[in-house]
């Protein structure tokens, strides 16, 4: 009985590894689509200098090529081009789609309260994210 119960507490650490090893996986993709993406739109055809903090509009030209332009959809009036979409030039020159920046600008918010802090965190044995979210 003790063999059992040894193979099913090891069974359940393997589940739990397994689990981690996936999500990892899933992350790890994530991290490559977002620099292939970011590579492509560094790509993408720019008469301006590109500045992080602001806001770039894509659109296509007839002849396929592809540009960015600080004029949104809404100032151009009847846009001479296709429209492909907005991005955010972050200040480590990755980009963050429009539908993402408000959820993207949140995190970075916490992060940099989290690095203007004077105090050290305190040592912790166990996970605590207590003071994370505010």
């Amino acid at each position: 009985q003790a063999d059992d119960f040894i193979r099913a507490n090891a069974c359940n650490k393997l589940t739990v590894i397994a689990e981690q090893i996936r999500y990892l996986q899933e992350q790890a993709r994530k991290v490559l689509d977002e620099a292939n993406r970011d590579a492509d739109l560094h790509h993408v055809a720019c008469n301006l200098v590109k500045k992080p903090g602001n806001i770039y509009y894509m659109y296509r030209r007839e002849s396929g090529q592809r540009y960015f332009s600080i004029l949104s959809p809404k100032e151009w009036g009847t846009s001479p081009h296709e429209f492909l979409g907005a991005y955010k030039l972050q200040h480590d020159m990755s980009w963050t789609p429009f539908e993402d920046i408000e959820k993207r600008d949140a995190e970075i918010n916490i992060l940099d309260k989290l690095l203007s802090r004077r105090a050290a965190l305190p040592p912790c044995t166990e996970p605590n994210f207590q003071g994370l979210t505010k």
